[in-house]
């Protein structure tokens, strides 16, 4: 379960510090959630895809360690960004 090409480099145009930017933590945050929602709305279809909901736990952490890091390095960077994104802080 991945997200479109067009739809992740819209995400990442709209998250990234600089034009060459693709891997700072803020656009991965991004496209996690992307592909985080996209799964959650899977699972909801398909209660027992045990395989996806592993994919999906790895997604969700990867994620919490992602923010974590941000919240270290740029309080502000990830408060916006959780704001943006809707995610909990």
């Amino acid at each position: 379960m991945t997200i479109a090409a067009d739809q992740k480099q819209k995400i990442i145009a709209d998250n990234k510090r600089h034009p060459k930017d693709s891997g700072s933590p803020e656009v991965q945050i991004a496209v996690l959630t992307a592909e985080i929602k996209d799964l959650t709305e899977h699972m909801h279809r398909h209660p027992k895809d045990y395989h996806s909901r592993h994919g999906l736990l790895l997604k969700v952490n990867r994620r919490n360690k992602l923010g974590t890091y941000l919240r270290r390095v740029n309080q502000a960077k990830y408060e916006q960004l959780a704001e943006k994104l809707g995610l909990r802080k």
